[in-house]
């Protein structure tokens, strides 16, 4: 059976963490939210809301910062899927890009590579596996993959049957949501890092 023009393929970042909130690259490293990070996971749950998914199939990295992002987030009933884990930055964990520059000039995590960590082929091949999961799915009814930053714009690259260095074209903010789908029966991106109301207003 195909893919309904109305189904949809919804991807929420996890909320910020100590690392984020410094642009350190975090990859396995399981890190809390911070307090803002779960207000911010919190206030995704709306968001959601507004989408009336239809009996989702929730998708979520095992890390502990996308469990509890899903859980403030009011997803319930959920899976653990090892394939949304975060890219593997191998010995640039908890570096900065500036920091990594310092050794290796102009190094873009789409363009670089990771030494100790996972090539961008290797990535393309693990978001490849998660749209292969998650796309007969829409036949029937939505999905909602909770994960990771450069993860989650390697999944809208490969959606979008982009080459995975256009991910550095969707910067996706902490508890960011993007929603992806058909028009026409041709994939498409219908919106892009929508950024959950905090008290009335962004942070």
């Amino acid at each position: 059976m195909s893919a309904r023009d109305d189904a949809r393929l919804v991807l929420l970042r996890h909320g910020e963490t100590a690392w984020s909130r410094q642009r350190q690259h975090t990859g396995r490293t399981d890190l809390p939210l911070t307090e803002l990070g779960e207000e911010q996971a919190r206030a995704a749950g709306p968001l959601l809301a507004e989408l009336k998914l239809r009996d989702p199939l929730v998708l979520v990295s095992p890390l502990r910062r996308a469990v509890r992002t899903a859980e403030l987030a009011g997803l319930g009933d959920f899976t653990l899927d090892d394939n949304l884990v975060e890219w593997d930055y191998g010995e640039y964990e908890g570096l900065t890009t500036p920091q990594i520059r310092e050794s290796a000039p102009g190094w873009t995590i789409w363009t670089g590579t990771v030494p100790g960590g996972e090539s961008a082929a290797q990535v393309r091949t693990r978001a490849d596996r998660v749209l292969a999961t998650a796309e007969p799915e829409l036949a029937e009814r939505d999905v909602v993959l909770v994960g990771h930053g450069h993860f989650s714009r390697a999944l809208i690259t490969r959606w979008a049957e982009l080459e995975l260095i256009e991910g550095r074209r969707f910067a996706m903010s902490t508890a960011a949501t993007s929603v992806l789908g058909y028009d026409h029966g041709d994939r498409t991106i219908h919106a892009h890092n929508l950024v959950p109301q905090l008290n009335g207003a962004n942070r």
